[in-house]
């Protein structure tokens, strides 16, 4: 028990040093979700026939293989066949981001869709081309209407990022499975781990929650 009590003493700041680098991996790969995200959503619902096609195969594809087959793919394959040698923080945030533009473009081509289709119609009477109206009407309505879907998209990331030790980043998971392997204290230092998970993942939705109240529109949802 005293020897327990030693190695997580000595353990939780190493452990706690990773959550710098998960939260890195998390806002990132969101960030690059959402950047990517919002065209694929913009393309299935107002693109043409090769537009929708393109967007739907690109979700297909990140929705329909696992996202450690993809680290793999990516970072041991196809990043080197192009010749981007990246570290495994950026290779990590690149695979991560891109599997998450694939589920993110689905809750904001749900919200999109939400929409009334008159608001659309309405800004073509005022002479809006249909960029226009889609940049200044329909995605600042659909965006905030997503919050809810990103609070559980950002919840699903959190977790897959635990997947990324397997390319060397020295995050949570990284550095809990480095000590536990060198201390033979696999249980209390895997509580540990779960303990952060959990505190990253209801700090993160608590203050999406927030967010999502202060800028929410009137007559949708809960107001």
């Amino acid at each position: 028990m005293q020897h327990t009590l030693d190695v997580l003493i000595e353990a939780v700041p190493f452990l706690v040093g990773g959550v710098g680098t998960t939260l890195v991996i998390v806002i990132g790969g969101m960030l690059l979700g959402l950047v990517l995200g919002v065209p694929l959503a913009v393309g299935q619902v107002y693109g043409n026939a090769i537009a929708r096609r393109a967007a739907g195969l690109y979700v297909w594809f990140f929705r329909g293989v696992p996202i450690l087959v993809l680290l793999f793919l990516f970072y041991y394959g196809l990043f080197h066949l192009i010749g981007l040698n990246l570290g495994a923080v950026a290779a990590a945030i690149l695979v991560l981001g891109m599997t998450s533009a694939a589920y993110q473009s689905q809750i904001f081509r749900g919200a999109i869709l939400s929409l009334s289709q008159g608001q659309f119609r309405a800004a073509s009477a005022l002479g809006m081309s249909n960029a226009q109206a889609i940049a200044t009407i329909i995605l600042p309505q659909a965006l905030r209407l997503s919050l809810p879907g990103w609070s559980n998209e950002y919840s699903i990331m959190l977790k897959d990022s635990a997947l990324v030790f397997v390319l060397g980043a020295t995050e949570i998971m990284a550095r809990t499975h480095f000590v536990a392997s060198r201390e033979y204290q696999h249980m209390p230092l895997y509580i540990t781990a779960a303990l952060l998970y959990f505190l990253l993942t209801w700090a993160g939705v608590r203050s999406l929650r927030a967010f999502e109240r202060r800028v929410a529109i009137r007559g949708y949802g809960r107001t």
